[in-house]
């Protein structure tokens, strides 16, 4: 922008309105820069445009007859905040590439206790299976004599078998004697 030339030195309403363009850049600027946390991209873009503003404000601190000074003070203030900024922001994206790295390694360590825990469950489960396995097989040749006891009966098996049920034992089919 290019202010006009006035009896008194620059057009003040053109100054102005550069001045508040140049506030408003530089709020989008600190915005961006807090939000700047995990973007590395956002980071090169700030810095793009915090050059841009200095560049800016150098071609447009062309020496007035009295302003010259306030000029190149308010181009040196405007320097130093976009300095503080990318310093700030510089300090927030490491702050939180620390914050994901810790994040990561703490998710690593998670997925590898629980693939352990997961592991020895599988493996307690093998066991008991094998277990199972060889009790099975070991039930499986076995028969039990048909005159052995048998808890649920509470009475001899031959007797059951033999078809002396009558007064001796209980009757296993629930029949009256007729």
């Amino acid at each position: 922008m290019r202010f006009s030339v006035v009896e008194t030195g620059y057009d003040q309403r053109q100054v102005d309105s550069c001045l508040d363009e140049l506030g408003i850049r530089l709020i989008r600027l600190a915005a961006r820069a807090e939000s700047v946390a995990g973007a590395g991209r956002e980071f090169d873009q700030i810095r793009q445009e915090a050059t841009h503003l200095c560049d800016f404000l150098r071609r447009r601190t062309a020496p007035a007859e009295g302003d010259a000074a306030a000029v190149r003070a308010g181009a040196t203030a405007v320097e130093r905040e976009a300095a503080e900024l990318l310093a700030r922001a510089r300090t927030e994206l490491e702050a939180a590439r620390e914050e994901a790295r810790l994040v990561r390694e703490q998710a690593y360590a998670e997925a590898v206790r629980a693939r352990r825990d997961f592991e020895a469950a599988l493996l307690a489960r093998r066991r008991r299976e094998a277990r199972v396995e060889e009790i099975l097989a070991g039930t499986r040749g076995d028969t039990v004599p048909a005159d052995t006891p048998t808890a649920a009966a509470g009475v001899p098996a031959t007797r059951v078998a033999a078809g002396a049920g009558g007064e001796a034992g209980p009757n296993p089919a629930g029949r009256t004697a007729a």
